[in-house]
C-alpha cells in the first residue's frame, strides 16, 4: 500500500478554521480505524490562516491514487473550503515509519 502526502495551506480566518478542526480530528481517527495509518500535523512556525503560510501535512496510506484522492476530498477542512491543498504519492527512500 503506497504512502501519500496531502499538503495544505489555510485560506480562511483562524476562527473559521478552528471551528472545523474537531470534525477533521474525527475524520483522522476514522482513517486510522480503516487502516490508512494517518500522521498529521501543522507547520509549527506558521500560526493562523488567511495567506500567512499556516497549514500542515497529512501522511497516509491508500490502495491507489483514486482512493487517496477520494479520502482527501472527504476531509472536513477541504469540504468546508478552509484549505488550499495538493496531493502527492510519496516514495520513502531512507529511514522507516
Amino acid at each position: 500500500m503506497p504512502w501519500y502526502v496531502k499538503l495544505e495551506e489555510g485560506i480562511v480566518s483562524k476562527d473559521r478554521f478552528d471551528a472545523v478542526v474537531p470534525a477533521h480530528l474525527a475524520w483522522l481517527a476514522e482513517l486510522g480505524r480503516e487502516g490508512h495509518h494517518p500522521r498529521s500535523g501543522y507547520w509549527a512556525d506558521r500560526k493562523g490562516c488567511t495567506g500567512d503560510g499556516a497549514g500542515g501535512m497529512l501522511l497516509f496510506r491508500a490502495d491507489d491514487w483514486a482512493q487517496a484522492d477520494r479520502l482527501v476530498r472527504s476531509d472536513p477542512l477541504i469540504q468546508a473550503g478552509c484549505v488550499r491543498w495538493s496531493l502527492h504519492e510519496w516514495s520513502l527512500v531512507h529511514g522507516s515509519l
